[in-house]
């Protein structure tokens, strides 16, 4: 199992408005190949700043399978205006497994 962990740096004022785009795509995740679950957690020292962890089967179910999608457009259609700058995204593998 692969866990993506993308952050995204919200503009100030429109934190509601990612929450809800977020909400609204959670189907789109759903339905995406090789998805097993999603989370999203928002920092309390910075409230602009949300973290999505997303369990993907494999790396290339996110990277070739979903960002190859008209789904992922339809993603960014609803939290890409959000955006104060471009999220960081990057692939990781529990090496802890049933600590």
């Amino acid at each position: 199992m692969i866990i993506e962990i993308a952050q995204f740096e919200v503009k100030p004022g429109m934190e509601d408005a990612f929450k809800a785009g977020v909400k609204t795509a959670l189907p789109i995740f759903k339905r995406a190949k090789g998805c097993r679950g999603l989370q999203m957690l928002r920092s309390i020292e910075k409230p602009s700043r949300f973290r999505l962890l997303l369990k993907w089967d494999t790396v290339e179910n996110h990277t070739i399978d979903f960002r190859g999608s008209s789904d992922y457009q339809d993603f960014r259609k609803l939290v890409a205006h959000c955006y104060a700058v471009p999220p960081e995204v990057e692939h990781t593998e529990d090496v802890a497994a049933g600590f």
